[in-house]
């Protein structure tokens, strides 16, 4: 089996931390994004994997082919001139994705994380027959997004309603889907919508089927919604093997420590906080609902809550860090420095407090 990863465009919603990676390779709980959707297609028999990319082509593929070796599966990419949108890399990347089996291959959206019950979403394909499965999640505030309006009983998709203003159902794309080789017969090679124009279509002629994905969901895409996934990812990871995550009477709630970093005494670290490979924290440090990625430093005292720290950063002692403060590359904080909701483009140093949200460039 195949699958694509639509990677697309230059993640400006997650600068400055796309300022020095494509966003697929930004750290999610201790690993790059994509990596946790390569491992779960791996995981349910997909051998190879291409990425529709238009962006830093070469850092993903040096980056990735290291990966192939260690989980075992082939990864190629398919490299857009123009963005073609979110349907054109399909008809880009057709003979990568057709062979000889007829077999269904899988699309999914490079920024959602979840628990992908992709094994699931194999059966359900199967047991309708249609041409193509979408998968589809129930939220709070429909009115915000594209709505799937769907046939209760069997799931067939009846119609899209786009940021609906009355009521129309809960359930939303999530943007994982099963596609038979013959939707590829519908997408012309120009930019064009899987959503808007493909979809509707397929559902015209009742062919489209919907499955309400089990479990939790987050387009991780920007900061807050980055944050809030971190929180679902853990606490799924604690219903699931919660021997991954960390315990001790400095934690509080679900942590995710590397192995390789270093937490110094008196330290209070939780809830939903991840620390990468090679980080260190000082004694008497306060952590909770934050990334800590590989190689950055958290000096005596300090604390940090909903925000994101990046690579190799330095928060000094006495500071405080929050209010979604996002700290690009290489980015030194000053002692008892008071950080509010400041974004930092990497290999800064911060010499004085940011006492609201503001761009540091």
């Amino acid at each position: 089996m195949k699958a694509l990863i639509l990677v697309g465009g230059f993640g400006t919603r997650l600068r400055p931390l796309t300022l020095s990676v494509p966003k697929p390779l930004v750290d999610f709980a201790n690993k790059p994004m994509i990596l946790h959707q390569i491992e779960a297609l791996k995981a349910i028999g997909v051998t190879e994997v291409v990425l529709a990319i238009n962006y830093q082509p070469e850092v993903m593929l040096n980056f990735l082919k290291e990966f192939e070796t260690k989980v075992g599966i082939k990864i190629t990419c398919s490299q857009e001139t123009e963005p073609l949108g979110t349907a054109g890399p399909l008809a880009l990347a057709r003979d990568k994705l057709i062979d000889d089996s007829g077999e269904p291959f899988f699309v999914l959206n490079s920024d959602v994380i979840s628990d992908y019950p992709l094994k699931e979403m194999i059966e359900f394909h199967k047991a309708h027959g249609g041409e193509a499965s979408i998968m589809v999640t129930k939220v709070d505030e429909p009115s915000k997004y594209g709505v799937v309006v769907t046939e209760e009983a069997t799931g067939k998709v009846e119609k899209f309603v786009e940021k609906p203003k009355i009521f129309v159902g809960n359930k939303i794309n999530a943007g994982i889907y099963l596609l038979n080789p013959s939707v590829l017969d519908r997408i012309q090679l120009r930019p064009t919508s899987i959503e808007k124009e493909v979809f509707p279509k397929i559902a015209a002629e009742k062919k489209l089927y919907a499955m309400v994905l089990p479990g939790f969901w987050m387009d991780i895409g920007q900061p807050r919604d980055y944050i809030t996934g971190l929180r679902l990812y853990l606490e799924s990871l604690r219903k699931k093997t919660s021997s991954k995550l960390a315990s001790g009477s400095h934690i509080v709630g679900n942590v995710l420590v590397d192995e390789t970093a270093v937490i110094g005494d008196g330290c209070l670290i939780g809830p939903d906080v991840a620390i990468g490979p090679g980080c260190v924290v000082e004694a008497g440090v306060r952590l909770s609902r934050c990334t800590i990625m590989r190689g950055a430093r958290i000096k005596n005292h300090a604390c940090i809550s909903s925000s994101i720290i990046g690579w190799h950063s330095t928060v000094g002692q006495w500071a405080r860090v929050e209010n979604m403060t996002i700290l690009g590359e290489d980015v030194h904080v000053c002692d008892e420095i008071y950080s509010n909701g400041g974004v930092v483009l990497p290999h800064k140093e911060i010499k004085s407090s940011i006492l609201k949200p503001e761009i540091v460039m």
